[in-house]
């Protein structure tokens, strides 16, 4: 038998461990363990409702910096053009028709699409079990009564709203009935619903700093959804600064900034307790702007309720300190059920069981990854008011891109 090492010069061999072992670290995972997850989802932004993309007559600073110091998905798509599928998908990891949710919840019987199956299971169970403290402030929307209220469905704590859309977010009242709660507890707080949530998310991510475990914070708000209730200084400096904005367009826009500095006020106490060092944020939306209250989805056709880019494509940015390199863009296609698998790997936890998502942690630390033979397909189903039953889908396959 020929000793194949032997024939091989002692530098070689020397290079090929060199290379093994470079290889070897670099296929590990080059992040921080169980890092603190921020999750913002905002509820009807459009594609081109953000300043970064270059839209002229909107200020989003806050939003604009995560993109900036992150990393900005072009090609992110929510599961569904509308609420409740979507929200289910992100927390579940798979198609929202799969987990009971193809349509939106709602608190009619004749116009409700959708049951969270009990047999989901939500990403707050898995990562409890690796030590972290979990946490949702604002629109849940994917149940109203036992057993699919938040603090069963995993979450430690819950500040918000468990409905669909509000009617006014002054009294946080949908058709007469107050869906405001802590944890299991109705509640009636004062104030602007955008501007509750930011207070709360703040008291929690300053509970969170003294407690020093590992956090999950979905911060869902209900903004930019209608009603559109800007507060007037918002909608007074708007018009102010645009010449000749219609007052449909200049109120969703003041919205819109609102939800800004909300962003902000939350990303301010993460650096203020400490807590950014350590903690991925992500900013999406659930579906794209709503075209009949003048939202912008840039160059895309469509809005929420459609099928086409408009409504399903969302802003979205991935922030996280000496990991994400800052000003990265993307044009990998990834969608909101992808979280799930991402979030549960950074965590540590083992999912166990099949899924619909898949992690885009490569694509976030800047290494090549291969969706090639990917396929992601849409669904929506629903009863309009004349009693017809429709069912839409829409496919597409991964793009050959870079990132």
């Amino acid at each position: 038998m020929i000793n194949i090492i032997s024939k091989i010069p002692i530098a070689a061999i020397i290079e090929a461990i060199f290379i093994i072992i470079s290889c070897t670290a670099e296929g590990q995972s080059s992040f921080p363990e169980k890092p603190n997850i921020l999750c913002i989802i905002a509820d009807d932004l459009g594609y081109g409702d953000i300043s970064f993309r270059g839209t002229a007559d909107i200020r989003t600073p806050s939003i604009d910096e995560i993109s900036r110091t992150g990393m900005v998905f072009n090609n992110f798509y929510a599961n569904c053009p509308v609420c409740s599928p979507s929200r289910a998908s992100l927390l579940t990891g798979r198609y929202p028709d799969m987990v009971g949710v193809p349509g939106v919840i709602r608190q009619w019987e004749e116009l409700n699409w959708g049951y969270l199956s009990e047999s989901a299971v939500l990403i707050p169970e898995l990562l409890k079990k690796q030590g972290y403290h979990t946490a949702i402030i604002g629109k849940w929307h994917l149940g109203l009564e036992s057993p699919n209220l938040p603090n069963e469905r995993g979450f430690d704590y819950f500040h918000g709203f468990l409905a669909a859309m509000m009617d006014d977010y002054w009294t946080h009242r949908r058709d007469g009935v107050n869906w405001m709660r802590l944890n299991n507890e109705e509640i009636d707080p004062r104030g602007h619903a955008t501007d509750l949530y930011t207070a709360w998310a703040i008291d929690y991510l300053e509970e969170r700093k003294k407690d020093g475990k590992p956090f999950f914070l979905y911060l869902a708000h209900n903004a930019p959804h209608n009603p559109i209730q800007p507060p007037d200084e918002f909608l007074e400096r708007v018009k102010a600064r645009e010449s000749g904005i219609s007052d449909k367009r200049a109120r969703i826009v003041a919205f819109i900034e609102h939800l800004d500095e909300s962003v902000g006020k939350v990303m301010q106490t993460l650096e203020k307790t400490g807590l950014a060092e350590n903690t991925l944020v992500v900013f999406t939306s659930d579906n794209g702007g709503a075209l009949m209250f003048e939202a912008n989805n840039g160059p895309l056709r469509g809005g929420k309720g459609e099928m086409y880019e408009g409504g399903i494509r969302v802003p979205t940015a991935f922030k996280w300190d000496g990991v994400i390199e800052p000003g990265s863009h993307t044009d990998k296609v990834a969608l909101l059920m992808d979280l799930f698998p991402t979030f549960c790997e950074l965590a540590g936890a083992e999912i166990g069981y099949e899924i619909d998502g898949i992690s885009i942690i490569p694509t976030l630390l800047g290494k090549y990854q291969d969706m090639e033979e990917r396929t992601v397909f849409w669904v929506r189903f629903f009863n309009s008011f004349s009693k017809t039953t429709i069912f839409l889908s829409h496919s597409i396959e991964s793009r050959s891109t870079t990132n």
